[in-house]
Protein backbone atom coordinates (compact mmCIF):
# COMPACT_ATOMS: atom_id res chain seq x y z
CA UNK A 1 0.00 0.00 0.00
CA UNK A 2 1.58 3.17 -1.45
CA UNK A 3 1.58 6.33 1.01
CA UNK A 4 -0.34 9.66 1.07
CA UNK A 5 2.07 12.59 0.89
CA UNK A 6 -0.42 13.63 3.89
CA UNK A 7 -1.35 12.24 7.19
CA UNK A 8 -4.48 10.51 7.34
CA UNK A 9 -6.65 12.78 8.85
CA UNK A 10 -4.85 16.12 6.74
CA UNK A 11 -5.69 13.73 3.76
CA UNK A 12 -9.67 13.40 4.85
CA UNK A 13 -9.55 16.94 5.62
CA UNK A 14 -8.27 18.00 2.24
CA UNK A 15 -10.53 15.73 0.78
CA UNK A 16 -13.42 16.88 2.27
CA UNK A 17 -12.16 20.80 1.96
CA UNK A 18 -14.96 22.14 -0.56
CA UNK A 19 -11.54 23.55 -2.08
CA UNK A 20 -11.36 21.93 -5.69
CA UNK A 21 -7.15 22.62 -5.33
CA UNK A 22 -7.21 20.87 -2.27
CA UNK A 23 -9.04 18.09 -2.74
CA UNK A 24 -7.19 17.25 -6.42
CA UNK A 25 -3.88 17.96 -4.48
CA UNK A 26 -5.31 15.26 -2.09
CA UNK A 27 -6.22 12.40 -4.34
CA UNK A 28 -3.36 12.57 -7.01
CA UNK A 29 -0.85 11.79 -3.73
CA UNK A 30 -2.92 8.38 -3.81
CA UNK A 31 -1.95 5.06 -5.63
CA UNK A 32 -4.42 3.30 -8.03
CA UNK A 33 -5.87 1.44 -4.67
CA UNK A 34 -5.80 4.09 -2.45
CA UNK A 35 -7.63 6.20 -5.13
CA UNK A 36 -10.63 3.68 -5.80
CA UNK A 37 -11.08 3.27 -2.27
CA UNK A 38 -11.22 6.85 -1.89
CA UNK A 39 -13.78 6.95 -4.64
CA UNK A 40 -15.88 4.13 -3.23
CA UNK A 41 -16.09 5.81 0.04
CA UNK A 42 -17.05 9.00 -1.35
CA UNK A 43 -19.69 8.01 -3.42
CA UNK A 44 -21.30 6.20 -0.39
CA UNK A 45 -21.26 9.48 1.60
CA UNK A 46 -23.17 10.91 -0.91
CA UNK A 47 -25.55 7.46 -1.42
CA UNK A 48 -26.18 6.01 1.89
CA UNK A 49 -27.98 7.07 4.88
CA UNK A 50 -26.62 7.71 8.25
CA UNK A 51 -23.85 10.63 6.51
CA UNK A 52 -24.92 14.07 8.12
CA UNK A 53 -26.13 16.92 5.09
CA UNK A 54 -22.72 18.20 5.46
CA UNK A 55 -20.85 15.44 5.00
CA UNK A 56 -22.96 14.78 2.07
CA UNK A 57 -22.13 18.08 0.14
CA UNK A 58 -18.44 17.47 0.90
CA UNK A 59 -18.55 14.60 -0.63
CA UNK A 60 -20.23 15.47 -3.44
CA UNK A 61 -18.35 18.40 -3.61
CA UNK A 62 -15.10 16.30 -3.58
CA UNK A 63 -16.70 14.03 -6.36
CA UNK A 64 -17.36 17.03 -8.37
CA UNK A 65 -13.94 18.50 -7.93
CA UNK A 66 -12.44 15.05 -9.19
CA UNK A 67 -14.38 15.28 -12.60
CA UNK A 68 -11.36 14.94 -15.13
CA UNK A 69 -8.87 13.69 -12.62
CA UNK A 70 -6.34 11.36 -14.44
CA UNK A 71 -6.69 8.84 -12.05
CA UNK A 72 -3.08 6.54 -11.24
CA UNK A 73 -2.56 3.91 -13.19
CA UNK A 74 -4.78 1.25 -12.49
CA UNK A 75 -7.65 2.78 -10.77
CA UNK A 76 -10.86 3.41 -11.73
CA UNK A 77 -11.87 6.65 -13.65
CA UNK A 78 -14.65 9.06 -11.59
CA UNK A 79 -18.11 8.55 -12.54
CA UNK A 80 -19.15 11.72 -15.46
Amino acid sequence: MEESFFPLEELWERLLSGEPGQVREAFVSLGASEQAAVLGHLERMVSEVGWQPEQRASARAALEALQGVEPAKGSRTTSP
